[in-house]
């Protein structure tokens, strides 16, 4: 099979495409299906035409500045977890990519040889993969729809990224908001479905990893309690102050047990935030806990703000330890 060949179908494949779109979604067929629904927001919301071949859109050097000191934080947080991840798909000709909320790349990893092809593509600092200015592809639908995906060739709506493989997971700030998106693109064409799923498990554990990361950065000063089976999620995470209140939680933890900003502000306990029922060891520090603060209001006569002193907690907090204490009381 001659090369030439090879690329005269490629050309037959992409002339096809804007057709294959557009029938699509003439047919009413994007209540049925997820891809189209994209698709059909990709054309009717944001006025786009899969047929269109210019240039990804590029943020200037001025936007671009402002746009990474805003990301510094979560970029910091995420060095570590890029790096693994580039060691685990760069040689396989996989770009890394993190980008913002809005769909544009701060920080990337790729192998040098395979820089320029990357460029071209797009998959560089500054380039933007927003739905509303590529159409469907993995990080503007990963962030639109507010989900792990993989946007596989022919699934893209512009033409020119047809042959763009591209799994993303999106990542949240540690007050659980969504922050960005984490992604690896190819444009190999000898790519497997097994292949694909391993690159988006990869993916998904990596975007977790720096949330948790970036959760813990955020909270130095406070104790992080793993808010459920580590086995299902080790991203739900609790940050819990010297009073056992929660401070903080990720995005899992707040899906997870259900936590708000107003539940949080107004001053949940961890142990109320967990359900947790005292058992065994735990039972028997609480019973410590009830002794020493029955001794320290009986030494000031049941004066609840002197008790506090002599504990060195505030009376706001002996109160709470009241309540939980003494929950039938």
């Amino acid at each position: 099979m001659s090369k030439k060949w090879v690329e005269s179908v490629g050309k037959g494949i992409e002339a096809d495409h804007s057709d294959r779109v557009r029938r699509a979604l003439s047919d009413g067929a994007a209540a049925r299906s997820a891809l189209q629904a994209s698709w059909c927001r990709s054309m009717d919301l944001h006025g786009l035409d899969p047929a269109e071949q210019g240039r990804t859109a590029t943020l200037t050097d001025i936007e671009m500045r402002e746009v990474c000191q805003a990301m510094e934080p979560l970029t910091c947080a995420a060095q570590s977890a890029l790096d693994r991840l580039y060691l685990a798909v760069g040689g396989a000709g996989c770009c890394v990519l993190l980008t913002n909320g809005q769909g544009v790349a701060v920080d990337r990893r790729s192998a040098d040889v395979d820089d320029e092809t990357f460029r071209r593509w797009g998959l560089w600092q500054g380039a933007v993969w927003s739905e509303a200015v590529e159409g469907t592809n993995g990080i503007g639908t990963c962030l639109a729809e507010h989900r792990p995906l993989t946007i596989h060739k022919d699934q893209h709506f512009h033409t020119r990224n047809i042959r763009l493989s591209c799994s993303t997971a999106p990542v949240h700030d540690h007050l659980g908001r969504l922050a960005g998106a984490l992604d690896v693109s190819t444009a190999r064409a000898d790519l497997t479905e097994g292949f694909v799923g391993l690159i988006a498990a990869a993916v998904t554990e990596a975007a977790r990893s720096i949330e948790a990361q970036a959760f813990r950065q955020a909270f130095p000063r406070a104790r992080i309690v793993l808010a459920g089976d580590p086995e299902r999620s080790a991203s739900a995470l609790l940050a819990v102050d010297r009073h056992d209140l929660v401070v903080g939680a990720t995005h899992a933890a707040r899906m997870a047990l259900g936590i708000t900003d107003a539940r949080i502000a107004g001053q949940l306990p961890a142990e109320d935030a967990l359900g947790l029922a005292p058992s065994g060891a735990e039972a028997e520090l609480i019973d410590a806990e009830r002794g020493v603060v029955r001794r320290a209001l009986a030494r000031s006569s049941g004066n609840v703000s002197a008790a506090a002193r002599s504990l060195g907690v505030s009376r706001a907090t002996l109160h709470r330890k009241l309540i939980r204490l003494n929950p039938h009381s």
